[in-house]
Formats: structure tokens, sequence, C-alpha cells
């Protein structure tokens, strides 16, 4: 980002957070292009961009935070900050609350509709019957998959990628919390095995 767009950002955020600065692109593999290069190219807006902020939310160095209000995901990093990722969360009936732990990572993942979606949508019942959806440009996990576990116990809820890119900043998933592809390839990058997750 250029000093121009820099100074764009802290303009139109001074009310709110004051200056944050972008934080670059992971670097992707070969497959990841390949696949991304497939999914809707769509400009997200830029208050819903990757951004380091300071932490608002007073957890630990290495904790995720989902505000499904503002639809927003923080990964505190040390020294009072955070990288701020926009996000699209759970439909008003669909939502989901609560505090869980990382208990699995996946590249480009395999994805099964879970029983409760089956009963919503009947016509999802051939690609439960084939063993899920294998992980690619049309798959609704996207680039990545973060599972979240209670008690050691899978949620069924995932942090993950998305191929609608335009949902960020919406309420409209079955209560997972998606990210754009390249965002969910940075946190996955970034975030550990046994990390605290806050969804609230």
């Amino acid at each position: 980002m250029n000093f121009r767009n820099i100074s764009i950002v802290c303009a139109l955020s001074a009310a709110l957070a004051g200056c944050y600065t972008s934080v670059p692109d992971p670097k992707i593999s070969d497959q990841d292009a390949k696949y991304l290069a497939m999914v809707p190219n769509f400009e997200i807006e830029m208050n819903f961009r990757r951004y380091m902020v300071d932490d608002p939310t007073g957890e630990a160095p290495g904790s995720v935070i989902v505000d499904t209000k503002q639809h927003f995901l923080y990964l505190v990093q040390p020294g009072k900050k955070a990288i701020r990722y926009g996000v699209a969360t759970g439909s008003e009936a669909q939502g989901w609350t609560g505090t869980a732990v990382i208990q699995r990572k996946a590249e480009w993942p395999r994805w099964m509709p879970p029983a409760d979606m089956l009963e919503r949508w009947p016509h999802l019942k051939p690609t439960a019957d084939a063993g899920g959806l294998p992980g690619g440009p049309d798959n609704p996990l996207g680039a990545r998959a973060m599972y979240l576990y209670q008690n050691n116990k899978d949620t069924l809820y995932r942090i993950h990628g998305t191929n609608e890119p335009d949902t960020i900043g919406h309420d409209v998933s079955s209560g997972c919390i998606r990210m754009a592809n390249i965002d969910a390839i940075d946190l996955f990058n970034r975030v550990q095995i046994g990390a605290k997750v806050i969804v609230k």
C-alpha cells in the first residue's frame, strides 16, 4: 500500500479506531494460484480488508476473536496489536456463538454437508452420498479450513475460505465464519492448533 492509500485509510477510520496498516498477502503455492484464478473475483470493501490494528479484545496473543455484529475476525498479536479480517457470519437463524479451539487445519479441504443442512436442502444428498465434495475452486470451504472443537468434540463449525467473496461483511452462512480465500490462507499460516477461538 502506498502512502496515499495509507492516508485514505487513516482518514476514513479516524473516527473509529485511528490509523491502521495493511498486511501483505501471504505467499501462495502453484496449486493455490491455479485454484484462486478460478474463483469469482470480487473487490472486497475497504473496511473488510486485512489490517494490523490496535487490539480491541484484551485476549492473549494467538487468540482468535470473531465479532459477528461487526463482521470482523481478530488474530491477537503481541504488543497489543491484532490482525483484523473481514468475515461473513451466520444468518440470524443459523448463527453460532461460543468458545472453542482450533483442533484441525486443512488446505483445500473436502466438504461434507452436515445433517441439518441436508434436511434444509435435500438436493445436497447426492453430494453427501458421494462422500462429499473434493477440495477445489467449486468447494464452499474455499482455500483453507480451521475446524472448531469444544471438549474434543467437533462443533461442525469452521473458519474457512469461500468461493463467494461477495458475501464478506454479511450474515449469510449456516453458522461458519467465511473469509476471503487469501485471508483464510493468511490466517491458516499464522494460527496454531489449540488456539482459543471466541465467537460473539
